[in-house]
């Protein structure tokens, strides 16, 4: 028995050793791709890390939390097509730092600045989970510079205050590595128990397994953005410190579409139903299955803000007047 044990450690151990170094060697490409993928903005407000991808109308891509530049330039590739894509870091994340007032209004500003860098004058703005607020408030603050307002699953206020990372043991560890910085464990986790990291990340894990090749292959392109920790904690930091509150919504006067899942693990939903509630003339579409990352639904949801924009385009007295107009007139599937 006990020279089977030996067997079994020396295999583990030779086992680890071989994985670490694979993950040495992924964390440098890692870090030499995020190192080499963007341009700092001397702003106004500061020092913006951004990056930007294809030809057309602006869309700036406010990312999520523990993204960064590469995770905005990931969401763009999924729904930027026919547009300019600006993906800067928020503070904190990788090369942005972070300011004395890091608070959603701040980034707004920092986001305003980074447009007058680039000499844009207006541009569609795409909040994604943790950028809706600074989103939102970019909408609130200089309304002049965003032509139509994108949230998906973003975190956003309702008076149920229900928001927040999945409960479950699994994503609780998972958070525990995030909260510690520990990448070597993030990475080895998220190829031997990757249904806990998915699970974390706001998605079923049956969900994430059922899809396709391809779908799978973008949440694996997820987990890489949120990779190295080290290099975002700052920004996890900022994000885990915010206390949402009621934003004045109803001054909201541009194009509005919110889109959220009923299987979100992060119960983006109720927010979204509420900040749609608010904003005048808003569209709310509602996945029945994707969880936050909005697994297998991208056709889904590129159509939906496709049509968005198109309607966009049309004067605002020709827009509808409220979320429900605009349902009853979707299709059974939409």
């Amino acid at each position: 028995m006990s020279k089977l044990f030996l067997l079994f450690s020396a295999a583990a151990s030779g086992a680890g050793v071989v994985a670490y170094a694979r993950y040495r060697r992924e964390m440098r490409a890692i870090r030499a791709a995020i190192d080499s993928g963007s341009t700092i903005a001397e702003t106004t407000a500061g020092p913006i890390e951004y990056a930007e991808s294809g030809d057309g109308e602006p869309m700036l891509i406010i990312h999520g939390a523990g993204g960064g530049y590469d995770q905005g330039l990931l969401i763009g590739r999924d729904i930027g097509e026919g547009n300019r894509v600006i993906a800067p870091s928020r503070f904190g994340y990788l090369k942005t730092p972070v300011p004395a007032d890091s608070s959603p209004a701040a980034q707004a500003d920092s986001h305003a600045a980074l447009l007058d860098f680039l000499g844009i004058a207006k541009a569609i703005v795409v909040g994604v989970s943790a950028g809706g607020p600074s989103a939102i408030e970019l909408a609130l603050r200089h309304p002049e510079r965003v032509s139509a307002l994108i949230l998906l699953v973003p975190r956003t206020y309702d008076p149920t205050l229900s928001i927040g990372v999945d409960t479950s043991m699994q994503s609780q560890a998972v958070l525990r590595m995030v909260e510690a910085s520990a990448d070597f464990p993030f990475w080895l986790a998220a190829r031997v128990a990757r249904g806990s990291v998915v699970r974390f990340l706001g998605v079923l894990p049956e969900v994430e397994a059922q899809a396709s090749k391809e779908d799978r292959a973008r949440v694996t392109d997820v987990i890489k953005t949120i990779l190295p920790l080290s290099a975002r904690m700052r920004g996890i930091a900022v994000d885990s410190g915010l206390q949402l509150a009621l934003w004045p919504l109803e001054r909201i006067g541009v194009p509005t579409l919110v889109v959220s899942a009923e299987d979100d693990l992060f119960k983006t939903l109720p927010g979204a139903r509420f900040t749609a509630e608010q904003i005048p003339g808003a569209e709310l579409h509602v996945l029945k299955s994707g969880g936050h990352l909005m697994v297998g639904q991208g056709a889904k949801v590129r159509r939906w803000v496709s049509d968005f924009l198109r309607r966009a385009r049309v004067s605002p007295s020709k827009r509808p007047a409220s979320v429900a107009e605009v349902r009853e007139r979707m299709p059974a599937d939409a």
